[in-house]
């Protein structure tokens, strides 16, 4: 039993890193905004077809694993709530500053404590991630389609918010189960999201 858990861990991270890189021709398109005016699926794809939404999102629910007990949750939902409320300020027209550079740091910062395997008090986790949340909501909010519904559109992106986060719950579970520790699994996952958000940020 030994033995296959241990085979599991290098059969784990170049899946992951696939799984990323089957996502990167869709970068391109994140911020497009093309599509019907119902809103609903337009907010629901915005957070799933930009990596960098995507990265930092998957990276939230690894590291609320991570971190464990009511963190798992509790993470999640604070950065779900705080990202609803930078979407309506986008909505609204209201400006925020070094908003492209917040989520691209995010995707960076999130990575490296995925990597570095940081287990903060729950409050701390969720004010980090809340932090972060302000950005990419304000990002989903700022490029709803004029003729879209903004209740519809401001769901759908915090449904495909929360399905990531789940994403990442499942992923470090799913480690966490099948090796023991994870750590090397989950330190490797962070450091993969922690290296797109660099070359994301030189790009």
């Amino acid at each position: 039993m030994k033995t296959t858990s241990r085979r599991s861990v290098p059969r784990a991270v170049p899946g992951f890193l696939a799984a990323l890189l089957a996502f990167a021709p869709a970068a391109a398109q994140a911020h497009s905004g093309a599509g019907a005016a119902g809103g609903f699926a337009l907010g629901l794809g915005h957070p799933l077809l930009g990596l960098d939404h995507l990265l930092a999102m998957v990276a939230v629910g690894i590291w609320a694993a991570q971190i464990g007990g009511r963190a798992v949750w509790a993470v999640p939902l604070s950065f779900a709530g705080v990202m609803a409320l930078g979407g309506a300020l986008g909505m609204a027209g209201v400006g925020l500053p070094f908003a492209e550079q917040g989520i691209l740091l995010s995707v960076l910062a999130l990575g490296l404590l995925v990597a570095a395997a940081v287990r903060p008090s729950v409050v701390t986790g969720m004010v980090l991630a809340a932090a972060f949340a302000l950005f990419h909501g304000h990002a989903h909010g700022a490029e709803m389609p004029p003729a879209a519904s903004g209740v519809l559109y401001g769901a759908g992106f915090v449904l495909g918010t929360l399905l990531l986060h789940l994403s990442g719950i499942a992923f470090a579970r799913g480690a966490q189960r099948a090796t023991r520790p994870a750590v090397p699994v989950l330190r490797f996952a962070g450091a993969a999201i922690a290296l797109c958000g660099a070359c994301l940020w030189l790009l």
